[in-house]
């Protein structure tokens, strides 16, 4: 299991987390994911980085994301997966 400093943008109102909010995913539910993925490919049309996998309630998550470094990301998105 991977681990990473996740970078969350609450302050501006288009930032990371109000979009994921626009999506009904929360920071947590994208950080299971990110931490507990059960895949990860790099998107064709974006060159970021899918990491899928499930919440701890067993919703399937898509989360975009970009690398910063080795161990930090920042999500951009998320979106449900079956």
């Amino acid at each position: 299991m991977p681990w990473f400093d996740v970078v969350w943008d609450e302050s501006l109102p288009d930032g990371n987390v109000a979009h994921l909010a626009e999506h009904g995913v929360s920071r947590e539910e994208a950080e299971e994911v990110l931490m507990n993925a059960v895949s990860r490919e790099k998107s064709r049309s974006s060159g970021r980085w899918i990491a899928f996998g499930r919440t701890a309630s067993g919703r399937g998550l898509a989360v975009v994301y970009e690398m910063i470094d080795e161990i930090t990301v920042i999500p951009v998105t998320a979106f449900d997966v079956d």
